[in-house]
C-alpha cells in the first residue's frame, strides 16, 4: 500500500497548512513493514505513531508499506546526512537490487551533493514501489519521493536506465521544485489555484538535471545519455507539428487542462512539452554559460548559487522570472531574458537543438530504431509512417501531415492487419523495411469504433 495522507486527511478551512499540526498513527496488517521520511514517535508491533508535524509536511511525506519490504543504506562515505531507499514489492524476489545498482544509487547521492553544494532536508528516503498493480509514475517530496515501476524492474538488464530516468528526476526536485519554487506555484492552502507559467523551470530544469546526474553516477552510460537527448530532439521536431501554432510557454500555462486531457493527437495539440523540451532548453543554457565564460563557469556554478544555502530542513525559497534571470546573469552575463522569451514563444517547426550543436553534436535520422528502456512508442513507426501504435495495434497518435494520416488513419483506430497478415509489431516493422525499396503502398486492415458499432475495412 502507498499511503498519501491527502487522500485521508480532513482539515479546517481558512487555515494555512503549515499552521495546522497533526499526530498521525498508522495501523498495518500483521508482519508488514514500512518506509517513510516522517519522524517516528514510537512503534509497537504493527502500529506506528509519528511525531507532531505540520499539515503541509504530513501531506509531503507519504508512507509505503507491505509484506515484502527492504531498506538499503545509500549514504556515501563521509556524508553526514542519511540517505536510504525503501522498497516494497509484489514479491520478495523483486526486491533484489544488484550491488551495481546500489553503488550507482549511492553515486547519485554523492553527485547531487557536488552539483548543488547543499542539502535541504533532515534525511532522504527514496520510496520505491515495485508492482504491476499500481499506476507507474513518480512524485516529488522534500525529504522523499514516491516512485513506482513494474515489479521486475530491478531484475531487468536495463534497470539502471529505469532508475536513472525516474528516481534521479524526483530526487532533483528536492532542490528544484520543493526548495526553490516559483512564487506563483507556492500557495498556503491546498485548494488554492496555482499559476503554472514557470513549469519550464520547475519541471524542465529538473528533467535536464536528473538524467545528467544519472549519467554522472553511472546509472546510464554516455551512449544512452546521448541517445536520450537525440530521441527528445527527434520527437520535438517533424514528429510534433503542433509546434507551428502552440509555443512552449503555452504548454506550461495550459497544464491544468492539457495534462489530463483525452488521449490522441498529441503531436498536434502538444502535451506537457515543458518536460522534455526543458532538457534541450537547459542544455543550451549550460552550453551558453560555458561559452560566455570561456569554460570558467558551468551549470554546476548556477545550481550551487541558485539552489544552495544553509540546510534549514524542508524549507521553501521562492523566485520569479526576473530573479531567475538575475541569478543566471550573476554566473554568466548574457541576454537571458531575451533568450528565454525567444525559446518560450517560438512557433518554429524545428526542435531547439542549439545545446546539442553547441556541444559539437548533430541529430541524424537513420534506419536504426532507438533502444532506450522505458521510452514510450515505437520510433520506427513515428518517424517513418507517422504512427504511434501500441502492442495491441491501437493507434495512440497519428502525426498530422504524415503518410498514415494522409491515408486516413487516425488516433483511436486499431490496426488489425498489414499486407494481408494479422498485425504484430514485427509484421509492421517488416512491411516498413520492405517499402523502402518498393513502389507499392503498405495495405492495412483497420477497425473503427462508432458508438457500440464496430466497422472494419481494408
Amino acid at each position: 500500500m502507498v499511503l498519501e495522507w491527502n487522500d485521508v486527511v480532513l482539515y479546517p478551512a481558512g487555515n494555512p497548512a503549515q499552521q495546522l499540526n497533526y499526530e498521525a498513527k498508522l495501523l498495518m496488517p500483521e508482519g508488514w513493514k514500512f518506509g517513510t521520511s516522517l519522524p517516528i514517535e514510537n512503534q509497537s508491533g504493527n502500529q506506528v505513531a509519528f511525531r507532531l508535524i505540520s499539515l503541509d509536511m504530513l501531506v509531503d511525506s507519504p508512507v509505503i508499506t507491505g509484506e515484502f519490504y527492504r531498506a538499503i543504506d545509500l549514504t556515501p562515505a563521509g556524508e553526514p546526512i542519511h540517505h536510504e531507499i525503501d522498497m516494497v514489492a509484489d514479491s520478495e524476489a523483486a526486491l533484489n537490487m544488484s550491488p551495481e545498482n546500489q553503488k550507482q544509487m549511492t553515486n547519485l547521492v554523492a553527485e547531487s551533493g557536488k552539483l548543488f553544494g547543499a542539502r535541504h532536508y533532515r534525511d532522504y528516503h527514496f520510496l520505491f514501489t515495485l508492482s504491476d498493480h499500481v499506476a507507474h509514475f513518480g512524485l516529488e517530496h522534500h525529504e522523499s519521493n514516491d516512485s513506482r515501476l513494474p515489479e521486475r524492474t530491478l531484475l531487468q538488464p536495463g534497470s539502471g536506465m529505469m532508475l536513472g530516468s525516474l528516481l534521479a528526476h524526483e530526487f532533483v526536485h528536492s532542490w528544484n521544485g520543493k526548495f526553490r519554487r516559483p512564487a506563483d506555484l507556492t500557495v498556503s492552502y491546498f485548494e488554492a489555484p496555482m499559476e503554472t507559467d514557470l513549469l519550464w523551470v520547475y519541471e524542465g530544469l529538473t528533467d535536464y538535471l536528473g538524467p545528467m546526474l544519472a549519467a554522472r553516477s553511472g546509472l546510464v552510460t554516455p551512449e544512452q545519455y546521448h541517445e536520450y537527448l537525440a530521441s527528445i530532439a527527434a520527437s520535438l521536431g517533424p514528429g510534433r507539428p503542433g509546434r507551428t501554432w502552440r509555443p512552449l510557454l503555452d504548454t506550461a500555462v495550459g497544464e491544468p487542462v492539457i495534462a489530463y486531457g483525452r488521449a490522441g493527437w498529441l503531436n498536434w495539440r502538444r502535451g506537457v512539452d515543458y518536460y522534455e523540451e526543458g532538457d534541450l532548453l537547459w542544455l543550451e543554457v549550460a552550453t551558453i554559460i560555458h561559452r560566455e565564460t570561456k569554460g570558467q563557469k558551468s551549470i554546476d556554478d548556477f545550481c550551487q548559487a541558485f539552489h544552495g544555502g544553509p540546510n534549514n530542513g524542508a524549507d521553501v525559497k521562492t523566485y520569479t522570472f526576473d530573479e531567475l534571470v538575475s541569478a543566471l546573469n550573476a554566473i554568466a552575463p548574457y541576454d537571458w531574458a531575451g533568450f528565454f522569451h525567444t525559446r518560450l514563444d517560438s512557433t518554429s517547426a524545428d526542435a531547439p537543438v542549439g545545446g546539442i550543436e553547441n556541444g559539437g553534436w548533430k541529430v541524424m535520422f537513420n534506419a536504426e530504431p532507438t533502444k532506450l528502456p522505458g521510452r514510450r512508442g515505437n520510433a520506427t513507426d513515428v518517424y517513418s509512417i507517422g504512427l504511434q501504435i501500441g502492442s495491441d495495434g491501437v493507434v495512440g497518435d497519428s502525426t498530422v501531415g504524415g503518410p498514415a494520416f494522409e491515408a486516413g488513419i487516425s488516433s483511436g483506430m486499431k490496426i488489425v492487419g498489414v499486407n494481408s497478415r494479422v498485425y504484430t509489431e514485427d509484421v509492421l516493422a517488416d512491411a516498413i523495411k520492405a517499402a523502402k525499396d518498393s513502389s507499392q503502398p503498405i495495405s492495412r486492415s483497420e477497425e473503427r469504433r462508432v458508438g457500440k458499432e464496430c466497422r472494419s475495412r481494408w
